[in-house]
C-alpha cells in the first residue's frame, strides 16, 4: 500500500502542489503492538480532517498529497537523518517517541533497524512521489508554489503555550519562498478577520525547508489551529459553520494565488 494518497486536478495542472503529512490515520500492526497504552490509539498529534477541508484544491487544478499512515508510524515532515528542526528545543523526531504533552507513545522504542525500515517504507517513498510532482509542474511552467498546509490543538503544550493567534505561517524566517507569497497568504486570511502569526512558533518543517531550497520553488507552511473548523475535544465532532467558512477562506486564498500567478 502506497503511504501516500494523491488527488489528481482535474483540468490540466496549475503551478501549485499541497503537501499534507500530518493528515494519515492509518497504523502498521507493528506500530500499534507497541502503543504505551490505550489513549495513543486515538492518534494525539494528528492533523484532523485536514485532506478534507482542502478537497477543493482539484477542481481549481491543483494537485494534493497527503499522508496515509499516521505521524505515530514515521513523521513525513521531519528529516530523513533524524536531525533537528528547531535546536535547543523540544520536538518530536522522525519515529516520534513522545507526544506534544510529554506522554510516552511506545511501551519499547522502536532501534534503530526499526525506524530505518519505517523510512525507507514510508518516509521515502512520500518524498519521492513529491519531488516527482514538483518536478513536472516545473518543468512545464519553470516554477511551482508548494503549500505545505497543518493544523494543531491550540492548548498549550511543551511546544508552545496556548495558541492565541489564528494562523500560524513559516517561511523559513524568508528563506523558502519570495515575501509576495508570504504576504499574500498573510493579507487574505487577515482580511477574513483571522489573526495571523510568522515564523513563531512554527517556521516550517522539513518539506518547506528541504524543497523551499529548490530553484524555482517557493515553499510556505501554513499552520492553523483546529478551533477554526472543528471542536478541538472532539476529533469527530467537525463544526459544520465553522467548517465551511474556513473551506470558503481556503478556496479564496488558493484563487487569488493562481491569479497572481497567472499575472506574473
Amino acid at each position: 500500500m502506497k503511504p501516500w494518497v494523491e488527488l489528481a486536478p482535474d483540468g490540466p495542472a496549475r503551478p501549485v502542489v499541497v503537501s499534507i503529512p500530518h493528515t494519515g490515520v492509518a497504523l502498521t500492526d507493528e506500530v500499534a503492538a507497541r502503543f504505551a497504552s490505550s489513549r495513543m490509539r486515538s492518534l494525539p498529534m494528528t492533523d484532523w480532517h485536514l485532506h478534507r477541508l482542502y478537497d477543493f484544491l482539484p477542481a481549481l487544478g491543483i494537485t494534493m498529497i497527503h499522508a496515509r499512515f499516521s505521524r505515530l508510524v514515521i513523521d513525513l515532515n521531519r528529516p530523513p537523518d533524524g536531525g533537528p528542526l528547531y535546536p535547543g528545543r523540544f520536538e518530536t523526531s522522525l519515529v516520534p517517541l513522545e507526544t506534544f504533552d510529554g506522554e510516552p507513545i511506545f511501551r519499547e522504542p522502536p532501534g534503530p533497524q526499526a525506524i530505518e525500515a519505517l523510512r525507507i517504507a514510508c518516509h521515502a517513498p512520500y518524498h519521492e512521489r513529491l519531488g516527482q510532482l514538483l518536478d513536472g509542474v516545473l518543468a512545464e511552467h519553470g516554477r511551482v508554489v508548494l503549500i505545505d498546509a497543518h493544523s494543531v490543538a491550540s492548548r498549550a503544550n511543551r511546544l508552545h503555550a496556548a495558541l492565541e493567534g489564528d494562523i500560524y505561517l513559516g517561511d523559513a524566517d524568508g528563506t523558502s519562498c519570495e515575501s509576495w507569497l508570504t504576504g499574500l497568504a498573510a493579507e487574505e486570511f487577515r482580511s477574513a478577520g483571522l489573526d495571523v502569526r510568522l515564523n513563531d512558533p512554527y517556521k516550517g518543517g522539513y518539506i518547506t525547508r528541504h524543497y523551499g531550497g529548490r530553484p524555482g520553488v517557493d515553499a510556505l507552511q501554513i499552520e492553523m489551529c483546529q478551533r477554526l473548523y472543528m471542536n478541538e475535544d472532539d476529533a469527530e465532532d467537525r463544526v459544520e459553520e465553522s467548517w465551511n467558512t474556513m473551506k470558503q477562506n481556503l478556496v479564496s486564498l488558493f484563487s487569488r494565488l493562481l491569479v497572481e500567478l497567472e499575472r506574473n
